[in-house]
């Protein structure tokens, strides 16, 4: 560990507060360590042995960050009402909103076993029939989210379903604004004004009310260690709301790949192995879902369009939290240029020469 990424940990974590903290939740052990999760690009991952225990703990990034951003404690809310569902995710285990423990909240979960598919796929699924069953759970869990009887599980006041997808459009576009109070003097990105102009004039009026993730994508749940594929866990409930399914096929779709696509705006963000024999396409993962859920993929062009422009706005944030000394992670000051080219691609897609 570089003295650099030293100081951020020490930032993240007082290992001795937070012992004392797991001591009083679970019963004292002989071991104990900590260490950071480092693939995640927005709330920080802590993995802790615990005896023969192994746990996850979930907290905000350091420094000032955006309004509604990083919210681990609805996170957990939202875990732990699903843990009877049919809804595969961790086990909770604890919540703490004492930030005299480690500087923040943030909440402790069981870790799950299994393989997240970022970089490239398990050896396991290297065939075509695996890979499509890979393409099949994640559309169907994403299904079965949308299908959550949200009053049932205590879920009722989560959120505000009318009015979601409007108040999308114009809470990113907020987070936009106060990224380029700081960002905006190394360089502005005009075409994100263009964006927000059209979401805003081709909002959909109505649309389905159900439990949304929020941020719902492949590397965002987590595969069993067999096969045939098995979708085990869904991570990264932060931003889990009442509203609108499709701005989460919407944004699922953002980061999955056809053979026919030009290479990615942000490579770091988004892998190229689903355009490998098996894998199902975005016309086909919409489809299955429609047949699940019972629901269209209407205005598909608004909801994808949208999802490009949320993740301008976590890009640009990422900038700013880089250019204010917020984060050691190396993508980071990458979004001088990766958001003006994601700008690109919302505009295309808006224009219809980006279709499904």
């Amino acid at each position: 560990m570089t003295e650099q990424s030293e100081s951020y940990f020490d930032r993240l974590v007082d290992e001795s507060a937070l012992r004392e903290f797991l001591a009083e939740e679970l019963g004292d052990v002989d071991s104990f360590h900590v260490e950071r999760h480092g693939e995640g690009h927005s709330n920080e991952t802590l993995f802790v042995e615990w005896g023969a225990r192994d746990l996850v703990i979930r907290r905000p990034p350091p420094g000032e960050t955006a309004e509604t951003a990083h919210d681990v404690l609805r996170e957990y809310r939202v875990v732990d009402a699903l843990q009877d569902t049919e809804v595969p995710v961790p086990t909770t285990v604890a919540a703490c909103d004492d930030h005299s423990i480690i500087g923040s909240d943030f909440y402790v979960m069981d870790r799950a076993e299994g393989d997240v598919l970022r970089e490239d796929e398990p050896e396991r699924f290297a065939d075509p029939a695996q890979r499509e069953r890979v393409g099949e759970e994640l559309v169907d869990t994403l299904a079965s989210i949308h299908e959550v009887d949200y009053e049932a599980v205590g879920l009722g006041d989560l959120g505000h379903p009318p009015g979601y997808t409007e108040r999308q459009v114009d809470r990113w576009g907020k987070q936009l604004d106060w990224a380029f109070e700081r960002t905006a003097d190394e360089r502005e990105v005009p075409k994100l004004d263009r964006v927000r102009t059209w979401l805003e004039a081709n909002c959909p009026d109505e649309h389905p009310h159900t439990l949304v993730h929020g941020d719902y994508k492949l590397d965002n749940v987590m595969y069993g260690p067999g096969t045939p594929p098995d979708l085990v866990a869904v991570f990264d409930w932060e931003m889990s709301t009442l509203g609108d399914p499709r701005a989460d096929l919407g944004w699922m779709l953002s980061y999955w790949r056809d053979p026919k696509d030009p290479a990615p705006e942000v490579p770091e963000l988004v892998t190229r192995f689903m355009e490998r024999e098996g894998y199902p396409t975005r016309r086909e993962l919409v489809d299955r879902w429609e047949e699940q859920t019972g629901f269209e993929f209407e205005h598909e062009r608004f909801y994808r369009a949208l999802a490009v422009y949320k993740l301008a706005g976590l890009g640009e944030m990422f900038y700013r939290r880089y250019l204010e000394g917020n984060s050691d992670d190396p993508m980071y000051p990458k979004m001088e240029e990766r958001v003006p080219a994601l700008a690109d691609r919302a505009v295309r897609i808006i224009d219809g020469d980006e279709p499904l």
